[in-house]
């Protein structure tokens, strides 16, 4: 299907914030080939189109308001521990072998497990969570496809989940912390989230918040083993205990080669115009963030990778009232899993030609298949 790109900084971030720019594919009169593709495979038919991806304000803002208490600084800050502690039990897995593939042992599964702590998957259902997600960064989407048929495990998991959680809520006199109690029981102005809509919230969190970690570290730790001279001024300055470059460093990854290479998509609900294009209504838009973020009348040097970058308001996580509700914890998540990746396996190393490695396919995402490396082996 055709649609817009909007390639140059300036552009994208105006795009980004045009509430003329909807999100809810309802403002787009799909043709029959496209019929569906602009989406989650399967989420339509799972009855999981009300997440904060495919509406717009009130409802967004409803909805947004809910769960935003999860990703405060603060509650984010109180997570760190539990982060460090997978981190640190991914990490010992393999660190006896001298060699991992660092996206299928080490990349994947912390975002997954992170998730399903803080959202309240029971600690036994959570390699069933792994497994779905599996299914969707091995496979491509479309109605056969892998991303469709875990979409429909995962909404019948999440049904079942709300309800045992709510018979809970109603029998115990001190509710649950995790983000589904809290979502079960919010309410807005009198308003409670009907199933369909806490199922949905469940349910993007976990989608949107596990792949785009996936490639924050993988994509990062390639940049990084491709990039000595940058990786070797991180490491020096971990040792000192020095967090600052770690912390500027992550925003130049997402810069340089951030997880998320399309917004999602939109659609015009009246003319406008962008970078001198007339839009007409209907018309879907993809805000192209890997380009935006390599503008050169934006970022000096925009393809060197500089992780001591200050100026750098990138658009890796978005703009406007739909940037990532879950960066702060991707963040946080980033930011451990690189600083453990290098103080503990300080001569990390690529184990095959860079030439060798292959990336998924895809509109939106953008991440490695695999990234196998070797190390001197640590008990």
């Amino acid at each position: 299907m055709e649609a817009w790109l909007v390639t140059r900084y300036a552009d994208a971030k105006q795009a980004l914030a045009d509430q003329r720019l909807s999100k809810n594919p309802a403002h787009h009169d799909e043709p029959a080939h496209a019929k569906g593709k602009t989406g989650i495979p399967g989420e339509r038919k799972a009855e999981l189109m009300t997440h904060l991806l495919n509406i717009d304000p009130p409802d967004h803002t409803r909805l947004r308001r809910l769960v935003s208490k999860a990703f405060t600084p603060r509650r984010v800050a109180e997570f760190a521990p539990r982060v460090q502690e997978l981190t640190d039990d991914l990490l010992d897995r393999f660190a006896r072998n001298g060699s991992a593939d660092l996206i299928h042992e080490f990349a994947f599964p912390l975002p997954i497990y992170a998730i399903c702590d803080l959202l309240g998957v029971p600690r036994e259902d959570q390699d069933d969570f792994r497994d779905w997600a599996g299914m969707m960064i091995r496979h491509g989407g479309g109605p056969r496809g892998g991303v469709a048929r875990s979409v429909k495990k995962m909404r019948g998991y999440l049904a079942d989940l709300i309800h045992r959680k709510r018979e809970s809520l109603s029998a115990e006199p001190v509710p649950g912390e995790d983000l589904i109690s809290g979502l079960i029981r919010a309410s807005d102005h009198g308003e409670h989230l009907t199933e369909n809509e806490a199922a949905a919230m469940a349910f993007i969190l976990l989608f949107a918040g596990f792949e785009t970690t996936v490639n924050l570290i993988g994509n990062g730790t390639y940049a990084l083993l491709t990039h000595p001279e940058q990786r070797t001024r991180l490491q020096q300055a971990l040792a000192t205990g020095d967090r600052g470059l770690l912390e500027t460093g992550v925003e130049e990854l997402l810069r340089y080669d951030g997880p998320v290479e399309l917004a999602t998509w939109r659609f015009a609900t009246q003319p406008l115009t962008i970078g001198g294009q007339d839009i007409a209504p209907g018309d879907p838009v993809l805000v192209v963030l890997a380009a935006a973020d390599r503008d050169p009348q934006r970022f000096a040097d925009p393809d060197t990778l500089d992780l001591a970058r200050r100026d750098n308001q990138h658009l890796g996580y978005g703009h406007g009232i739909h940037y990532c509700l879950g960066a702060p914890l991707a963040r946080l998540e980033g930011q451990t899993a690189l600083a453990t990746l290098l103080t503990r396996l300080p001569d990390l190393r690529l184990a095959v030609d860079p030439s060798e490695l292959r990336w998924r396919g895809g509109l939106i995402m953008r991440g490695l298949r695999t990234l196998p490396v070797e190390f001197t082996p640590i008990s």
